[in-house]
């Protein structure tokens, strides 16, 4: 309750206020204060904890934090983070209710594989291969399950089925949203999109027009190459790896379909992908496709464009 009334007396206190910029680093609750204070008709900018510490001098605490936070909002060339939108965040919520789920279920099923091995019962690799062989080993009387393993055994296999059925809800929310967005149907024709891709990438980005273009927007997604240059002399090295690790491994991935599915193609960007393939390896030709699909996705997001192949 305390913390409640200090909330509504700061939100008071700050409407009788003239119109300000004011900098809040983007951790919990920082997009919701950043609408609210929106309403009040103040700028609010959001900063990455990790570009406010350069600016905090000394031993942190809360008044040298809110020092460095009005040093770096006010510098030229500060990068700022988008504020989302309940409708963001709505999305933002499913995919990180998803991935959880998704992780429990692969914990579960290393788990019962690993119990199994003990018993010199060897799995085979693969979500599919456990689904198909736990019945099979529970009805064979022969393998040498005492009848505790196999009471432990059948229960990770309910709770593996369940996990499998809550795994399918949020799913099922993200399909619907995909379906009934603007900007996740404009994303949809690009090659290796999808629904989670593409409401994932709304979801943390929106309009994208924070971004300045495709390749800044392909740098915060850390698809890059990280840059080592000194003495006018410029080095590449493996990509950032910065931004978002979950947008950034579903655009891998996607990138990696595609790459698989270029062999026999003629159009431009399939022989571009079969070059690169054979000069680099097929893994940095879908880091490739992943930079192409982030910067076409922005030019999507920012400019309200739509897809166009190339012929």
């Amino acid at each position: 309750m305390r913390a409640t009334f200090l909330l509504r007396f700061l939100l008071a206190f700050v409407a009788g206020l003239a119109p300000y910029l004011i900098g809040l680093e983007a951790s919990g609750s920082a997009h919701h204060w950043a609408r609210e204070l929106t309403k009040l008709g103040h700028t609010v900018q959001l900063i990455s904890p990790q570009f406010v510490k350069p600016y905090v001098q000394g031993n942190k605490n809360d008044p040298k934090d809110a020092a460095g936070i009005c040093e770096a909002v006010g510098r030229p060339h500060m990068r700022f983070v988008p504020i989302k939108s309940v409708d963001q965040q709505d999305m933002q919520a499913l995919h990180r209710i998803r991935e959880r789920q998704s992780k429990a279920r692969t914990a579960l099923v290393n788990q019962l594989r690993g119990l199994l091995a003990e018993y010199g019962i060897v799995m085979p690799k693969g979500m599919a291969q456990v689904r198909h062989k736990l019945p099979c080993i529970l009805g064979d009387a022969e393998n040498g399950l005492t009848m505790m393993a196999r009471e432990w055994l059948q229960a990770l296999g309910a709770e593996l089925q369940a996990l499998d059925q809550r795994i399918q809800e949020p799913k099922t929310q993200i399909q619907r949203v995909f379906a009934s967005h603007d900007a996740c149907q404009r994303l949809a024709p690009l090659a290796g999109v999808g629904p989670l891709t593409a409401t994932a990438l709304v979801a943390a980005v929106g309009e994208a027009s924070t971004f300045k273009n495709g390749r800044e927007f392909a740098a915060w997604l850390g698809v890059v190459p990280r840059q080592h240059s000194t003495g006018g002399k410029a080095l590449l090295l493996g990509i950032s790896k910065r931004g978002k690790r979950y947008l950034r491994k579903l655009l891998i991935h996607g990138a990696r379909a595609v790459v698989r599915t270029v062999d026999g193609k003629q159009d431009g960007r399939s022989r571009w992908l079969q070059d690169l393939s054979g000069r680099r390896g097929k893994n940095r030709a879908g880091v490739a496709q992943a930079n192409k699909t982030a910067r076409i996705a922005w030019v999507i997001l920012a400019k309200g464009e739509r897809y166009r192949p190339a012929a």
